[in-house]
């Protein structure tokens, strides 16, 4: 039992220090280090695609916070760190990327597609409803329909004799 617990604990320790890797960078201010922190959080990993650079753990993330701290310390603007980091992966790096004329279909692609999908429904619809109007018009002959007519009259009849 104690060698199972002893495992245990070295399994532990072991997995957690694998991921304790922790960037320690010295910053002149306490402004610097927000800078730093807005920018890693507002940028996403080119290879994990839903984090953003803070959070992932893959290699070019770390490369990546290095890159803005060293770009920090050379005194580049916030603008100057993103432009550059667009030109290098593209707008996917940006969270909220720009409107342009090629990201039209991303800012307006699913308002379209949710559109196109109630036109769908919407036709769909108006067929059934043509479909079920044609079927019950169609199984009375016209015979049929004066006899239904007359069994219907003489029925309201005999409601107002009694």
């Amino acid at each position: 039992m104690k060698r199972l617990l002893a495992g245990a604990a070295l399994a532990l320790g072991l997995f957690a220090g694998a991921h304790a890797a922790i960037d320690t960078f010295e910053f002149s201010s306490e402004a610097e280090r927000q800078r730093y922190r807005s920018l890693i959080e507002e940028l996403r990993c080119p290879k994990c695609q839903n984090q953003n650079i803070a959070d992932s753990d893959a290699p070019i993330a770390m490369d990546l916070r290095s890159e803005i701290y060293r770009m920090l310390e050379e005194g580049k603007s916030n603008e100057e760190i993103i432009d550059f980091l667009v030109s290098r992966y593209g707008d996917f790096v940006l969270y909220k990327p720009p409107l342009t004329s090629r990201t039209l279909l991303l800012w307006y692609g699913p308002a379209g597609l949710l559109l196109i999908g109630f036109g769908v429904l919407g036709v769909i619809l108006l067929r059934r409803r043509g479909q079920q109007q044609a079927r019950t018009a169609a199984t009375l002959s016209t015979d049929e329909q004066q006899r239904l007519a007359a069994l219907l009259q003489q029925a309201s009849q005999d409601k107002k004799d009694s």
